[in-house]
């Protein structure tokens, strides 16, 4: 995934202000109160083209025995523990205190890139305050104001140092990667050993069991397939366990590493609007996407009864209705293997090519039969089409008011591009340019 950034700190010392500064928005309640934030707060940021998901903690008090204070303590922590740089902030007018130094003690331990970071300096004249840190033992202190945002983009030059550059899996062209999704307890983990003949992972009834997302390479007929199998997702207002929080996290990173995505639902449960949210995650990534119904050896059936299942979870997908559906039971082992053979198919119509003189027939022929309706008293015209890229595809549209063009009628055109090509499970994007 994106690299995992983790503000740290003991209450009061500016980290929400960082937070707030890096993801230019109010996310987070800033206050002058020590403990305002309580539980941790995410959010996807960029810096020289580089993407990675910044994660503001709580305020950090290790000695504490206080109920809410060992919250903090143990969301912090897991933070520390699955971040890829760690920013330490600490308070210049304050000075460097006990709970500093303890911290700073923890921190030396996990074997990560830290940066320590002097917050509250809002002048030059204020850097001789800075010096004193180094005793802390954690390098060279980066001195800024979060609020004044003084020193933010240096700051930020130094952490994508960090993370991995956007955009290409590991050995993206030669591995299918396919990530197992969807909320706790549907089986997802099952489905992966049931697909591998082997407990590589432990399942149980418990929800939350698998906590990280764990890979696997399956063999089939000659070819290596890699498999991600991750932390159930949950409604962020239920996400309260700290590792649960860092479960979601990770989760939308094994679906930012993944081609194809296979949202697990629970039969007897039925599409949530949370596995929406998911699917909706994974178009956004522009991932190829599925579902398979698992456990559906536990449902009632009649020859109609998986026809009006489908039925019903495409009216819930609305304009996502290009996502096509299994039905499976990974215990008992039934059509499994579709999963695969599925996910081969979406892949390689992640990754087809349309003919500029056949895709621009289909547009063509869209247009006669449905013309793009007049605004503000001019008419549109759409004069020609070519794709410019695969995996995932995009296609570019030439016309004469591009921005008139509704988004009703961006989905008219989609619709008779998968009428007419396919790209079953496969986002597209329609760009329309001035011609």
């Amino acid at each position: 995934m994106n690299g995992l950034v983790a503000i740290v700190g003991r209450p009061n010392v500016g980290k929400s202000t960082l937070f707030n500064r890096i993801v230019q928005s109010r996310k987070v309640v800033v206050d002058d109160q020590p403990g305002v934030t309580r539980d941790r707060i995410y959010e996807n940021a960029e810096w020289a083209g580089k993407s990675f998901v910044i994660v503001d903690t709580g305020g950090f008090v290790p000695a504490s025995g206080d109920v809410f204070e060992k919250a903090i303590r143990d969301q912090a922590q897991v933070a520390i523990h699955q971040a890829s740089v760690i920013l330490f902030m600490v308070d210049a007018k304050s000075g460097i205190t006990p709970l500093d130094i303890e911290l700073a003690n923890i921190l030396r331990k996990s074997n990560k890139e830290i940066l320590l970071l002097v917050n509250k300096v809002d002048e030059d004249v204020h850097e001789s305050e800075v010096s004193q840190f180094y005793s802390l033992g954690l390098g060279e202190p980066i001195s800024l104001s979060a609020l004044m945002g003084r020193n933010i983009g240096d700051l930020l030059d130094r952490v994508v140092e960090h993370i991995p550059e956007n955009g290409k899996l590991e050995d993206e062209t030669e591995r299918l990667h396919i990530a197992i999704i969807g909320r706790p307890n549907v089986g997802k983990s099952s489905l992966v050993n049931a697909l591998l003949g082997a407990e590589r992972t432990i399942v149980t009834d418990i929800p939350g069991t698998t906590r990280d997302s764990i890979d696997s390479t399956l063999k089939y007929h000659g070819e290596e397939i890699v498999l991600i199998d991750t932390a159930g997702l949950r409604k962020r207002s239920k996400v309260k366990e700290s590792v649960e929080f860092f479960s979601t996290v990770r989760t939308f990173g094994s679906i930012d590493r993944c081609h194809v995505a296979v949202l697990l639902l629970d039969a007897e449960q039925g599409i949530s609007h949370q596995d929406l949210s998911i699917i909706g995650e994974a178009v956004k990534r522009k991932k190829g996407i599925m579902i398979a119904v698992n456990k559906w050896d536990l449902i009632e059936k009649n020859t109609h009864t998986a026809r009006q299942y489908e039925l019903a979870i495409l009216k819930e997908l609305g304009t996502n209705s290009f996502v096509p559906i299994l039905f499976i039971s990974a215990l008992e082992k039934q059509r499994i293997i579709k999963v695969i053979e599925l996910a081969k198919i979406i892949f390689k119509e992640r990754g087809k090519k349309i003919k500029t003189s056949a895709l621009n027939e289909v547009i063509a022929h869209a247009v006669k039969e449905n013309s793009p309706p007049a605004t503000r008293g001019r008419e549109i015209s759409i004069k020609y089409a070519t794709q410019v890229r695969s995996n995932p595809p995009v296609f570019a549209l030439f016309s004469n008011y591009p921005k008139l063009i509704p988004d009703t009628y961006h989905r008219y055109l989609e619709k008779k591009l998968r009428a007419a090509f396919g790209f079953e499970g496969v986002p597209l994007t329609l760009v329309f340019k001035k011609k």
